[in-house]
């Protein structure tokens, strides 16, 4: 069983930047690929990022493309969504997820594959 742990979301002005960290527990963090999701008041949740096991293949929701980077560090078992350009669209409650996967397993978007997940942080952004 895999705890996930999250934080850094807050209250931002349109325009700055966040980092969200999301550290592991009670697994071999560096057999699962990860991902970030997100949640808006009365919207179902969407794909914001991933990436495979190795960190070699990321994607990336179109709506975050060239503001927001994935990343991890498995010597402290621990991921992390740097958001930078922030924009009031981008409010929303953000969850990390992991999944078990193979090092050559692309990423996914979808979040039933998915097998354990954080307990969300909410960021928002103020216009």
């Amino acid at each position: 069983q895999v705890q996930l742990v999250e934080s850094g979301g807050g209250l931002v002005q349109a325009g700055g930047s966040l980092r969200l960290s999301c550290a592991a527990s009670g697994g071999t963090f560096s057999t699962y690929a990860q991902g970030w999701f997100r949640q808006a008041p009365g919207k179902e949740r969407e794909f914001v990022a991933a990436s495979s096991r190795s960190g070699g293949i990321e994607m990336y929701a179109d709506s975050v493309k060239g503001r927001f980077t994935i990343s991890r560090d498995n010597t402290k078992n621990t991921m992390y969504l740097q958001m930078n350009s922030l924009k009031p669209e981008d409010t929303a409650v953000y969850y990390c997820a992991v999944r078990r996967s193979l090092i050559t397993t692309y990423p996914s978007l979808d979040p039933a594959t998915y097998d354990y997940w954080g307990q969300g942080t909410q960021v928002t952004v103020s216009s």
